[in-house]
């Protein structure tokens, strides 16, 4: 059986800090040898929904989910959970409309935000962890996910987490098909990773997408 690349971790315009359209997102993912991106804007099901309605056989509606603490990632989402719930609440939310649930980039001082015992209460429960972020500056960081994984013997997943066209699939997934939230469980104990850190440009390039949102520039 031919086996899948995959995309974890990307984001559309409707992520503030992002620029690719649906659309781009789409063409891009085709271009370098994508078989299925989950588009995973923060906060947003707008880009992954209009992604997926361009292009089902591509694109797959997740979700970077904001909690009061960290944040979470959620593939196979079919409703929008709010923003800032506790995150044990949001956890609970995701799970009861049979989404996958991992912890994106947990322990990168610039975007963990979690507090260790709320960390260990939440690693038992989830379904993977993100071991490898691309934007994530601190190998120790990825390690220490990695790490987290080990210990509660979770499977492991990496992401781009691409907020411009150029770093889709810099990190990528190698793993059998699947076609829901349960046979994703199990085609990621069988998966192995292409892991590449993304350069420097690509912060200027999110702070210049936020500021552009701010000022009206582009919307969402």
């Amino acid at each position: 059986m031919p086996l899948w690349h995959v995309e974890f971790h990307a984001h559309t315009r409707a992520s503030p800090d992002a620029w690719p359209t649906p659309a781009a997102l789409v063409r891009r993912a085709r271009q370098v040898g994508l078989h299925r991106v989950f588009v995973t804007d923060h906060n947003a099901l707008a880009g992954a929904r209009q992604a997926h309605a361009l292009a089902p056989e591509v694109a797959l509606v997740g979700l970077e989910l904001k909690t009061r603490e960290g944040e979470l990632l959620a593939y196979f989402v079919q409703e929008m959970v709010p923003p800032g719930l506790p995150p044990m609440e949001a956890l609970d939310a995701l799970k009861a409309q049979g989404a996958l649930v991992a912890l994106p980039h947990p322990l990168d001082p610039r975007r963990g935000h979690w507090r260790p015992e709320t960390l260990e209460r939440l690693a038992p429960l989830v379904d993977a962890v993100e071991v490898f972020n691309a934007r994530t500056l601190s190998p120790r960081a990825n390690r220490a996910a990695a790490d987290l994984a080990r210990r509660y013997g979770l499977p492991m997943l990496v992401g781009s987490d691409a907020h411009t066209l150029g770093e889709l699939g810099r990190c990528r997934v190698i793993l059998p098909p699947f076609h829901d939230a349960e046979s994703l469980r199990e085609s990621l104990r069988k998966a192995h990773f292409i892991t590449r850190r993304a350069p420097l440009w690509v912060f200027v390039a999110s702070r210049a997408a936020y500021l552009a949102y701010r000022l009206g520039l582009r919307r969402a």
